[in-house]
């Protein structure tokens, strides 16, 4: 009874901070509006009463996730059950268009459509219980984002088994994918090249007599749609597999993949106005880099510090970049978040999370402190996977763990993180 009795109080105070962000920026007297400096405006205390109420949120569950047994029983039900996604199922009554374009944080099946790379459980076994092609055991950060617009969850470009056909946009981002080289599958602008012959076979389609046309995307549709990027981890995390000093990484790579995500949005502001653009993460946490990395030096959290030197460098200079195209692209709506904030609280405050072992990956080999061994990765040979994926931040050594991805999700719709600050809910179709 006592257990029912919090269940309930907590999933209606998650769901008052959904609607109360829904209410406020919703709103005609509170609407979103641009300026000609793109600023976002709203009431002087919307940002106040969502404070307030994301902290209640934060509050309980932080002062109860001291006892794992309440994280496991009564907040993750909230996080999880269908009925109670990150948002509530009215949040976007016209869900939007989603273009998403990036690395293995997003791909949800393009490996395997595209090149049949096979990727089975234990991935995709505590949400989908069958994998799905995603690295990790349920669902994505974007895929929770998409939730809380109501909108169905991407499906990759290159899948032809799905019955999609792409209402609701398409996902380019592919395992493994960086800026740079051009022109090797799947960089960046790959996707783009990709993205373009969508666009065109769609737009050729829905001015034919095609019963089929009231199905495709219209120019409008790619006009209002949101397009998400996401990708650079691994430009920075090859460069130092590669042997690269922490300086030409940071003078030589780093510019370049800025350029290219520069170079991305310029091309799709050809037709799109709306972009939501993730920094990467802490790479120096990651379990793969500190078992594999043999000069370390690290930070008080056990951390590598040239790892996440380079990656803060890296979102510093897209921050910077962003900042400039919303001078440069005047009618462009273009939302930077930080990601790396996110995901370095999560390791640094992992006990307040009920996370146990922030540096160790659930699914591997080798055991503590990091298990993982790069010749027996997750799924494969005699790996083995922790029972409780939910105590784990990381499922692989590179990806998380559904639970921390829906965490993350959470804190991104916070629009504490986000410059500037954004509801999602402002993406949604009209």
């Amino acid at each position: 009874m006592c257990l029912s009795l919090s269940t309930t109080k907590l999933q209606s105070l998650w769901l008052y901070y959904f609607k109360l962000n829904k209410k406020n920026h919703t709103n005609k007297s509170l609407k979103v509006r641009e300026t000609r400096s793109h600023t976002t405006r709203s009431s002087p205390f919307t940002p106040l009463l969502l404070s307030i109420s994301l902290f209640l949120v934060l509050a309980m569950a932080t002062l109860a996730l001291h006892s794992y047994s309440f994280f496991l029983f009564i907040l993750l039900p909230v996080i999880f059950s269908p009925r109670h996604h990150l948002a509530v199922a009215e949040g976007c009554q016209h869900p939007p268009v989603i273009f998403n374009f990036g690395d293995s944080n997003s791909d949800t099946g393009g490996l395997t459509a595209g090149l049949g790379y096979y990727i089975g459980l234990p991935n995709g076994r505590s949400f989908f219980r069958r994998s799905t092609g995603r690295l990790s055991d349920g669902r994505l950060v974007i895929d929770f984002l998409c939730e809380s617009l109501n909108t169905s969850l991407l499906n990759p470009y290159l899948d032809s088994l799905v019955g999609s056909k792409f209402q609701n946009g398409a996902n380019f981002a592919i395992v493994g994918s960086s800026t740079l080289p051009r022109y090797v599958p799947f960089a960046l602008n790959i996707q783009l090249m990709q993205f373009l012959h969508f666009k065109s076979r769609a737009l050729e389609l829905a001015s034919t007599s095609d019963p089929l046309k009231e199905m495709m995307i219209s120019e409008s549709g790619f006009r209002n749609a949101l397009y998400m990027i996401d990708i650079g981890q691994n430009d920075i995390a090859n460069s130092f597999s590669k042997g690269l000093s922490y300086s030409r990484v940071v003078k030589l790579i780093i510019p370049n993949v800025i350029s290219e995500i520069k170079s991305a949005i310029k091309l799709l502001y050809d037709g799109g106005r709306k972009f939501w653009v993730h920094n990467t993460g802490p790479l120096g946490c990651l379990p793969q880099k500190l078992s594999m990395v043999h000069s370390k030096v690290f930070d008080k959290h056990g951390c590598l510090v040239s790892y996440n030197a380079a990656a803060k460098l890296f979102n510093e200079g897209l921050d910077h970049m962003c900042g400039e195209l919303r001078t440069e692209l005047r009618e462009a709506n273009i939302v930077y978040v930080d990601i790396y904030a996110i995901k370095y609280d999560l390791i640094t405050n992992s006990s307040n999370y009920g996370f146990e072992k922030p540096l160790m990956a659930c699914c591997g080999y080798g055991g503590p402190p990091y298990n993982y061994n790069v010749n027996i990765t997750c799924g494969n040979g005699v790996s083995k996977s922790c029972d409780e994926g939910s105590r784990f931040i990381s499922w692989d050594g590179i990806h998380y763990t559904e639970t921390a991805n829906a965490i993350v999700a959470m804190k991104v719709l916070s629009m504490q993180y986000s410059t500037p600050p954004t509801p999602f809910h402002f993406f949604c179709g009209s």
